[in-house]
């Protein structure tokens, strides 16, 4: 999510293929350069292309022969989105190669959100595409969802401001999350949170939120008690009429 004041970013760390096999894996990652620069990178997907994305980034944060491809050496946020794209559609494209034979790309398909800012320019929020293509942030569009992202949209929507604080923005997505928690075994705690300040270039606040964290639970009983008093405060349907009228 964008705000005036930076980013904000939060994640779920459950995988699954099948109700059988669940388990947990980190699916934020971030870089930075005190001073220079931060790079935060989210997955959603096939768990092996995307830890085979994140295990080459950070290989080639290590290899002076890989620098002109390192996340830490380019110039701009579209130059890193860009990396980042295409290897992502390198190991896609190699992972559905089996034996001169094509499998179906959607087996090995992951998408990612890539957040950050570099010295002298401005945050940058982006979404890549299994493709490698990818979109960037605008005040039309200011936050990104990849996953499952159907149940806690809505909220996002209703209770966005550019200009909230990161409290209201943490705040808001905690609610967005439960209400996904809530509706689909696919999402699961803990949650990983950053926060990410205008021209800090380091991380303002992290943390990891798990299921006994008093502020996540809080906030999930309060908004379930606030859904329940918001409909007993609606109008009363009335079976009794064959057209609503307004009650006055």
């Amino acid at each position: 999510m964008m705000l005036d004041r930076g980013l904000v970013l939060m994640s779920d760390t459950r995988t699954n293929s099948g109700v059988d096999n669940i388990s947990t894996f980190r699916k934020m990652y971030h870089w930075s350069f005190p001073g220079e620069r931060i790079i935060s990178i989210m997955t959603a997907g096939n768990l092996a292309t995307t830890q085979a994305v994140i295990s080459q980034l950070e290989e080639r944060t290590k290899a002076p022969s890989e620098r002109h491809n390192c996340l830490l050496e380019a110039p701009t946020m579209y130059q890193v989105a860009t990396i980042i794209g295409n290897l992502l559609q390198d190991i896609i494209s190699t992972r559905a190669t089996d034996n001169g034979q094509k499998a179906a790309a959607g087996t090995f398909s992951a998408s990612m959100i890539v957040a950050g800012q570099i010295k002298g320019m401005e945050p940058r929020l982006y979404l890549i595409y299994p493709e490698g293509n990818f979109i960037e942030a605008s005040y039309d569009t200011p936050f990104f969802q990849i996953g499952e992202t159907k149940y806690g949209r809505p909220i996002l929507i209703r209770g966005y401001d550019r200009d909230m604080s990161f409290e209201s923005a943490v705040k808001l997505m905690t609610v967005s999350f439960d209400s996904t928690l809530k509706a689909n075994l696919s999402v699961g705690l803990p949650l990983d949170l950053l926060v990410i300040g205008r021209d800090e270039f380091v991380p303002k606040h992290e943390r990891r939120i798990d299921g006994n964290d008093p502020y996540f639970r809080a906030i999930s009983t309060g908004w379930s008690e606030a859904l329940r008093a918001a409909l007993d405060a609606l109008p009363d349907y009335r079976m009794e009429q064959r057209a609503y009228e307004r009650v006055r």
